[in-house]
């Protein structure tokens, strides 16, 4: 797999490590399969388990998410 270059929001140091990061895949291949005619991937993963699971979205998928997030969609979850 390629070397990706992971990144976390400022504000993940005041919660004691429980934090969520980032990284785009560029030319994901056979990472996700059912992903793979798409040309990047944002992949998600925790902190505290680097070589756990992941979760890839496409661009759209991702997209969607962060405006929602920013739309305050998810607020009640807190």
């Amino acid at each position: 797999m390629k070397e990706l270059s992971w990144r976390k929001s400022r504000r993940s140091g005041s919660n004691g490590g429980d934090c969520v990061e980032v990284a785009v895949l560029a030319a994901p291949g056979d990472v996700a399969a059912h992903k793979a005619q798409e040309d990047r991937l944002f992949v998600l993963r925790d902190s505290k388990d680097p070589e756990g699971p992941r979760l890839y979205f496409t661009e759209s998928e991702w997209q969607a998410f962060l405006l929602g997030v920013k739309d305050g969609d998810f607020d009640d979850l807190r």
